[in-house]
């Protein structure tokens, strides 16, 4: 069964001094403040939209290795999973990186990294970020 998560926005003024609102619908976790500053330059308390992906990616990835590896028999005890998001002004998203640690055990290092590096290839999130740069660095703690 397919699901549908939704979050809106609210956007004031125009991009360098406006700024907006980040309402997450489906969770009621909250709301986030936006700007360009804080996209561009410093957060200053505030998201942008390369941090929601990183957010994405990061969970998305940890599901699908989380997954892959209980496949495999090798369930995982613990993964800490951590994404940043390249943003240039002008070019937009420039690459994203993957870090992951995982404390799994009856695994070696090279199954860890190839499980890790199948889990980038088919997380639904980087299928949705096909065309950009995914890099990964993978380690068993």
């Amino acid at each position: 069964m397919a699901t549908t998560r939704s979050a809106h926005t609210v956007w004031e003024g125009n991009l360098l001094q406006g700024n907006g609102v980040v309402t997450f619908d489906s969770s009621g976790i909250g709301e986030q403040q936006v700007s360009w500053p804080s996209r561009a330059e410093q957060a200053n308390g505030r998201t942008s939209p390369e941090e929601l992906i990183a957010a994405a990616h990061s969970s998305c990835f940890s599901m699908a290795l989380s997954h892959g590896l209980a496949n495999a028999g090798t369930p995982p005890t613990k993964l800490v999973t951590s994404a940043d998001v390249t943003f240039q002004p002008g070019e937009g998203i420039t690459g994203i990186h993957l870090t992951v640690e995982g404390t799994v055990d009856g695994l070696d290092e090279d199954a860890f990294v190839a499980a890790a590096e199948d889990a980038k290839k088919n997380c639904p999130v980087s299928q949705a970020l096909a065309g950009t740069t995914i890099t990964l660095s993978a380690k068993l703690a």
